[in-house]
Formats: C-alpha cells, sequence, structure tokens
C-alpha cells in the first residue's frame, strides 16, 4: 500500500519535517512511503498511491490516481480540493480542523483580552513616550473586564468549541449559531441560532468570532447591515477565512465607528498586499494568518494521521471526515 506525501509551500512550518515521513516508515513498516518536496514528479507516483496527504491536487492528477481511496488535508479548509471529479468520487476527504482548534482558541482569546485592555492602543502610545492613561479611558470603546461579556460564535466547529469552553472558564456568557442548531451544544454555551437568526446574536454579543467554514452561503456574512446589527462598541474577530467579511463593508464600520474595533487573521488575499487600505483603518488589528502557529504543529499532524491510518487499516470509520458536498 502507498502512501504519498506531498506538501509544497513557501511558508516552511507548512512543509512537513524530515521526521515526519521517518517516523510514519518506523510505525507502519508495511506501507510504501514517499515523500516528495514538490509537485514535480506527482505524475509519476500518482497512479499506484491509495493514500495521499497533501494540501491541494490537481484535476488532471485526480484523474491519474486510479487506486486512490484517501486523501489527508493538513489544513480545516478543503475549498481547493472540491472539484467534480473528487466530490462525485467514493474518495475519502479528511482535514486537520481538529489540530488547529486549541491554538487558534488561544489566539483568539489573547486578542479578547487585546480589546478589552487596549494593549494596541498602549502599544502605540509607548513609542510616542506618552503616558495615556486619560486617552485609554476616553477611547471607543472603553478598557472593561472579559468576565460577564457576551461572547458570540459563528460556528461551532473544533475552533469554536475550543474558544467556547475558554471563554466561558473566564466568566463570559458564550452564545453561538451554526447550521445545524438542534445538535446538542456544548456546555460551555448558553444558547445556539439557526443562520436566519445570526442577528439576534450579533445585536447582544460585545465580541463577535468568525469560525465558520467558507461555503457559497458564509460569503459576505459580514456585510453592511451585519455590521450595523452589531453593538457599537463590539469587536469583530475573523479566524475563519478572509470571504467571510465584505472588505469595504467592514472599512467603513470601522471609519465611521459602528462598531468598537476588529482583528483579521485571514484575508481574502494573502498575503495582505502592501498597499491594501486595511492596514492603515483605525481600530483594527491585522495577524498575519497567524493563530494556528504552533511548534507543536506537526506532533499534532502526527497524531492525528497515525489514529486515521489505524483506523484505515482496520476497516474503521474515520476521524476528522469531511462532508464533500457541504465541503466541511
Amino acid at each position: 500500500m502507498k502512501l504519498i506525501i506531498v506538501l509544497h509551500h513557501r511558508f516552511e512550518l507548512w512543509n512537513a519535517p524530515d521526521w515526519f515521513p521517518q517516523r510514519l516508515q518506523q510505525d507502519f513498516p508495511d506501507l510504501t512511503i514517499t515523500h516528495l518536496p514538490n509537485y514535480d514528479h506527482i505524475d509519476q507516483e500518482i497512479p499506484d498511491a491509495e493514500i495521499i496527504i497533501a494540501w491541494s491536487l490537481r484535476t488532471e492528477q485526480f484523474s491519474l490516481a486510479r487506486k486512490l481511496r484517501w486523501i489527508h488535508s493538513p489544513a480545516a479548509a478543503v475549498h481547493q480540493l472540491m472539484f467534480p471529479a473528487l466530490i462525485n468520487s467514493d474518495v475519502i476527504l479528511t482535514n486537520a480542523r481538529g489540530v488547529h482548534g486549541p491554538v487558534v482558541a488561544e489566539h483568539v482569546i489573547a486578542l479578547i483580552f487585546a480589546f478589552a485592555k487596549k494593549i494596541p492602543e498602549a502599544v502605540r502610545f509607548q513609542q510616542q513616550h506618552h503616558w495615556a492613561q486619560e486617552a485609554l479611558w476616553r477611547g471607543h470603546p472603553r478598557p472593561r473586564e472579559v468576565a460577564g461579556a457576551t461572547l458570540g460564535l459563528v460556528g461551532l466547529g473544533s475552533i469554536g468549541c475550543e474558544v467556547a469552553r475558554r471563554a466561558a472558564a473566564l466568566g463570559m456568557a458564550v452564545i453561538a449559531s451554526r447550521e445545524n442548531p438542534e445538535k446538542p451544544k456544548p456546555e460551555s454555551v448558553t444558547t445556539v441560532y439557526s443562520p436566519k437568526d445570526i442577528d439576534r446574536l450579533l445585536k447582544v454579543s460585545d465580541y463577535v468570532v468568525l469560525a465558520t467554514p467558507m461555503t457559497p452561503f458564509t460569503r459576505s456574512l459580514m456585510n453592511a447591515d451585519r455590521f450595523a446589527a452589531m453593538k457599537s462598541d463590539a469587536c469583530l474577530i475573523n479566524v475563519g477565512r478572509g470571504p467571510l467579511i465584505d472588505t469595504a463593508a467592514l472599512i467603513q464600520a470601522l471609519e465611521n465607528r459602528k462598531i468598537g474595533g476588529a482583528a483579521l487573521d485571514v484575508f481574502d488575499q494573502e498575503p495582505l498586499p502592501a498597499d491594501s487600505p486595511l492596514w492603515d483603518i483605525p481600530d483594527l488589528l491585522i495577524t498575519p494568518h497567524s493563530a494556528g502557529l504552533t511548534d507543536k504543529l506537526w506532533e499534532r499532524h502526527y497524531a492525528l494521521i497515525t489514529e486515521n491510518l489505524r483506523r484505515y487499516l482496520a476497516h474503521r470509520p474515520l476521524l476528522a471526515v469531511v462532508d464533500k458536498r457541504r465541503g466541511y
């Protein structure tokens, strides 16, 4: 049985380290493991592969993979694999949504504290050598406590559930919206709304966190009407996907102080171009898609992939299976 690892990315952390295929081979000696540094020879290697670990495949590459039964993506988002031939095939697709949840949730909590305690503003005043106690207090919104604030989660997948658990432990009231509100909710979440009732969530939330998949139904989820529904001192945090937000509407909402602030870790175009107007928007905190960065990343990947390999070889259901029709 042949397994191909082909993970080629300009950012070194997204590439499998050398120890990864070596340890896999030791733990699964009956597998033939091929680690490709790029896609140059994928056409020659893919015809007899049964399992592939990859960020993406082209349609013509997929058509060559006559023995392929399972694709694993180390990303949570799999839109780059959502082409008709794969969607309509019997090939199983899994993703790494459970891998990224804990560390992204920490990032979200850090941003909530940054907003509540006015940390970005304090850093700017420090650079100006300005003792800004009064300025921070008179700002919009004012410094406030996290305990007792309401967190509105848009999406209750692995990231959303991890955020909810941490926020509830801090004394926040956690409400959420998701596609299937009738599903059992985490103990840390008090109320779950359907997508059509998202405005009810927005009207009462002090912090709104986007952690929902990118689908045709969630594109521009946050538009001018939705920003108008938010509290004037509420802060928006996006760790989902850039297209969840209408960027022009966000810029207008921040410039007109319709909301208290926003933090973006994901963007329509990445890297964010140097001439993007977002860099200079007031009350906007930008992180360079760094919410998932951790030195434990590939150990977490290894734990998930090896568990699924054991399940696959034992003909048991896999973890983190993607519904290819829904795209997540």
